[in-house]
């Protein structure tokens, strides 16, 4: 499987649909735990112009309840088969840092790429299995885990210099492994604080120039309803005002709850950025 082939590192940015198969996820408007709500989700996504599926059945935001291995593949597979039957030719990714999860559903359904918000921090098991099952890799960066995350957002040498520092030896470990499609995630609001976020947004295309493409997820996040004082269900119009500035940046993939607005965004931008002075 080629990132370059589902085309999600040429042309246009491409957008990816989040689909959380959870009922604790941060906002509630993004839970389809059951089968008809996360089926009439991912045709909704599909209709919508979504380039990739992206699957979790274990939310990360702080708090969430701990889901076991087993629980977690389940929901995940209720997902990925949902797409499977609705949209057999699109792209799937999973969201998830168990090993066990990937395999489990490569097993079942086949190649997939693999979302890991710890970026194989949380299970050694995670690197050596996307390599043998030679599937693309979104590595994110975070500090502990979502319980502990918040705890942890000490950078001595500035955020943007951090987190380049980390993926310059993540990417460097990830090639030696033997992972050869790489995407780097930030990880906005993972082990940063509000303040952090926003250097880290501003600074981003410095990530660009390790030569990786990057992801972005930004989407109805505390950095936005936290600073505009309103709720994760009223955080739409932030979102799309920071999605535009990550495509300004670079970023080749949006990972979004509202796949209709951040597909026109995309579209908006192209037409800017092709326009002759």
């Amino acid at each position: 499987m080629k990132l370059e082939d589902m085309g999600l590192v040429t042309g246009r940015a491409a957008v990816m649909a989040i689909v959380n198969v959870t009922p604790d996820s941060f906002w509630a408007g993004s839970r389809t735990p059951a089968a008809g709500p996360l089926r009439e989700r991912i045709a909704e996504a599909v209709a919508q112009g979504a380039s990739v599926i992206d699957v979790g059945g274990y939310s990360s935001r702080p708090g969430a309840d701990d889901v076991s291995p087993g629980e977690e593949l389940r929901r995940v597979c209720l997902g990925v088969e949902a797409v499977r039957e609705l949209a057999p030719a699109m792209p799937v990714s999973v969201d998830t840092f168990r090993a066990s999860v990937v395999e489990g559903v490569v097993q079942r359904f086949g190649a997939v790429i693999v979302n890991d918000i710890s970026a194989g921090e949380l299970d050694p098991a995670m690197i050596p299995a996307v390599a043998r099952l030679g599937l693309p890799y979104i590595a994110m960066h975070m500090r502990g885990t979502p319980a502990d995350m918040q705890g942890r957002t000490d950078y001595a040498c500035g955020i943007v210099a951090e987190v380049k520092r980390y993926f310059t030896q993540k990417a460097a470990r990830l090639r030696e492994a033997g992972i050869g499609e790489l995407i780097l995630d930030p990880g906005f609001g993972f082990a940063k604080t509000l303040e952090q976020n926003y250097s880290l947004l501003k600074g981003l295309s410095s990530l660009g120039e390790l030569g990786l493409p990057l992801l972005a997820g930004v989407s109805r996040k505390s950095m936005i309803y936290r600073q505009l004082g309103v709720s994760p269900a009223e955080a739409l119009n932030g979102t799309t005002a920071l999605h535009w500035e990550c495509l300004r940046q670079g970023v080749r993939l949006l990972r979004v709850h509202d796949v209709r607005e951040a597909v026109e965004t995309v579209a908006l931008f192209e037409a800017f950025r092709q326009a002759p002075l």
